[in-house]
């Protein structure tokens, strides 16, 4: 039960982390984002902030099934 909880929630944070890119992107065109894509400190940069909250999700997640379910 436990992978499903984690998997559940790196689900969520990586769905959270693409609502986040958005939010951080809105601004700027499709040619703009292709452009800065082709950096690769960029791309390593935006990267980076969506696994990070798809981990945060996982680990919460399971955090909370512990903590509250056992």
């Amino acid at each position: 039960m436990v992978y499903l909880i984690g998997t559940i929630g790196f689900i969520g944070g990586f769905l959270f982390g693409q609502l986040l890119l958005r939010h951080i992107l809105h601004d700027r065109s499709r040619e703009e984002i292709m452009k800065m894509m082709e950096d690769g400190g960029a791309r390593l940069k935006y990267g980076v902030i969506n696994w990070f909250f798809a981990v945060l999700g996982a680990v919460s997640f399971v955090w909370a099934y512990n903590r509250y379910f056992f």
